[in-house]
C-alpha cells in the first residue's frame, strides 16, 4: 500500500508540472487597439471567438487609447523592444508606417511564411490598394475600414415638415432643411465629425478633385496640397453661411460630435460608417442612412468615397511561430462569415467581396435600409483623383485643418484665408516627411 500510495504522490507531482507546460504551449499574440464602447466589445468578441476555435495561440486584445495615442504607444514600445506582434493602425497613419523600416513586416509575407491563403484580390479594390505598396505588396490587413456616410432622424424630419423617408442628396438641400429644422425648434439641425476627413477629403473624392497633387499622394512623397481650390473654398463659404445661422454646429475635432447624433441632439449628421454600431444601439428615433451630399453643377460627382478606419500592422522582430498565430488569426478575420457578422455589428465595410455578397445574401441591405450605403459608395469604379489620400505627416495636416477651420467658426477668419494658410503650413510638414525620408 505504501509503495502504491507513493506511486500516486508522485504520478500527481508529474501532473502538476505538466499543467503548466501545457498551457505555455499555447502561443500568446499581443494586439493593441484603438476601439472603445461597442466596437470594444467587438473587438474583444473577435479575440474571445478566435482563441475557441482553435489550440495553438491567443490573441490578447489590449485598448491603447485613441489612434494616436495607440501609435504614439507602439512607436514607444517598439525602439525599447517590447512592441506588440499587431498594431492597429489608423489610415491617416498608414504613410508613417509604410515609411517606418525595419518597423513592420508586411502582411503578405506574414501571411506566406505563416502558411495561410492570401489573395489580395479577395478584397474590395478600394481598400486593398490602399494599404499596397507601389511595388503591389500588401503592407498591412485591412481591418476596420470603413468610409463617410450621411445619418438623418427621421422623426425630427418628420416634426419639421420634411419627407422622412427622403434624405436631402445635394449641399443646398442639406441648407434647406437644415434651415426647416431650426424653424421648427432644433438646436441642432447639422453636425459633422472629422473635418478633414469628411468636408475636405472624401469631399475631394466624391466629387473628383485633387486635395493632394501627385494623385492625392500615391504618385510620390512630392505631393503638394490642393484643397484650397474654388470648390473646396466655396464649400467653406456655404459651411461658414450655415454656421453663423444655427444651421451647422461644430462639436469639435475627431469624432467629437458622434454623441450628439444618436443622443438625438443633431438631427443630420457626416460620419463614419462606424458609427452605425453605436445609432443601432442607442438612437431612441428613427433614423435613415443615405450617401454624402454632393454639388450638383460639379462634373463627374458623386464620383466614390475614400477609406477610413484602420488596419493591422504586423510589428517587426517576433519569433516564426508568433507569425503564425498573427497569419493564422488574420485568416480567421477574413472569413466571410466573420467578415459579415462583423459588418452587420459595426457599419463597417465587408472588406471582401464574398462577405459583401453573403451580407446581400442574407437580406441584411433589405431589412435595415441604408446599411449598403458605405459599400456602394467604395465599390464605384475609381479614378486617379478618388483612389484615396495617402501622404506623410497625415495626422499633423488634420491638426492643421481643423485649428483652422475653426477660425472660420468663431468668425476670426474668411474660408479662402482658413485654407490657403492651412496649405501652406500642411506643406510645410509634406516637405519635412519628404527630406526625413529620402532613401
Amino acid at each position: 500500500m505504501k509503495h502504491r500510495s507513493s506511486t500516486l504522490t508522485l504520478t500527481l507531482a508529474i501532473c502538476a508540472l505538466c499543467a503548466p507546460l501545457a498551457s505555455q504551449a499555447q502561443t500568446e499574440v499581443q494586439w493593441w487597439h484603438a476601439m472603445s464602447g461597442p466596437l470594444g466589445e467587438w473587438v474583444n468578441d473577435l479575440a474571445k471567438d478566435f482563441n475557441a476555435s482553435q489550440k495553438d495561440y491567443k490573441v490578447v486584445p489590449t485598448f491603447k487609447g485613441t489612434y494616436d495615442e495607440s501609435m504614439t504607444a507602439a512607436v514607444a514600445a517598439f525602439r525599447s523592444g517590447n512592441a506588440p506582434h499587431i498594431l492597429q493602425v489608423f489610415e491617416v497613419g498608414t504613410a508613417t508606417m509604410m515609411a517606418a523600416k525595419g518597423a513592420i513586416k508586411p502582411v503578405g509575407e506574414v501571411m506566406t511564411e505563416g502558411g495561410a491563403k492570401f489573395d489580395t484580390k479577395a478584397y474590395i479594390p478600394a481598400v486593398a490598394g490602399y494599404y499596397t505598396a507601389p511595388n503591389g505588396q500588401m503592407l498591412s490587413f485591412p481591418f476596420n475600414s470603413s468610409t463617410t456616410i450621411f445619418y438623418y432622424n427621421k422623426d425630427a424630419f418628420k416634426a419639421a415638415g420634411l419627407d422622412p423617408e427622403k434624405a436631402p442628396t445635394t449641399w443646398p438641400e442639406v441648407a434647406l432643411a437644415a434651415g426647416k429644422l431650426k424653424a421648427a425648434g432644433h438646436k441642432c439641425p447639422f453636425t459633422t465629425s472629422w473635418i478633414s476627413w469628411t468636408q475636405l477629403e472624401s469631399f475631394s473624392t466624391w466629387h473628383n478633385t485633387l486635395f493632394a497633387t501627385q494623385n492625392n499622394g500615391f504618385g510620390g512623397p512630392s505631393a503638394r496640397l490642393a484643397f484650397n481650390s474654388p470648390l473646396h473654398v466655396r464649400h467653406f463659404e456655404n459651411l461658414a453661411n450655415m454656421s453663423k445661422q444655427g444651421l451647422f454646429v461644430y462639436k469639435g475635432r475627431a469624432n467629437a460630435a458622434d454623441v450628439s447624433f444618436p443622443s438625438g441632439e443633431c438631427a443630420m449628421m457626416t460620419g463614419s460608417s462606424g458609427l452605425y454600431a453605436r445609432v443601432s444601439k442607442e438612437a431612441k428615433f428613427a433614423y435613415g442612412i443615405a450617401q454624402l451630399p454632393y454639388y450638383p453643377d460639379v462634373a463627374g460627382a458623386p464620383q466614390n468615397t475614400v477609406i477610413g478606419g484602420a488596419s493591422l500592422w504586423a510589428m517587426a522582430g517576433k519569433k516564426p511561430v508568433e507569425y503564425k498565430g498573427v497569419a493564422a488569426f488574420f485568416n480567421y478575420l477574413s472569413k466571410p462569415e466573420v467578415q459579415s457578422a462583423s459588418h452587420k455589428r459595426t457599419g463597417y465595410l465587408p472588406i471582401t467581396m464574398a462577405a459583401f455578397e453573403l451580407t446581400e445574401k442574407s437580406g441584411f441591405y433589405k431589412q435595415f435600409p441604408g446599411t449598403d450605403v458605405a459599400v456602394s459608395q467604395m465599390i464605384r469604379k475609381t479614378t486617379d483623383k478618388s483612389r484615396g489620400v495617402r501622404l506623410g505627416n497625415f495626422n499633423q495636416i488634420r491638426t492643421i485643418i481643423d485649428e483652422e477651420t475653426e477660425q472660420i467658426w468663431s468668425g476670426k477668419k474668411q474660408p479662402k484665408e482658413a485654407l490657403d494658410t492651412a496649405v501652406k503650413r500642411g506643406n510645410e510638414q509634406l516637405e519635412r516627411f519628404q527630406k526625413a525620408n529620402k532613401s
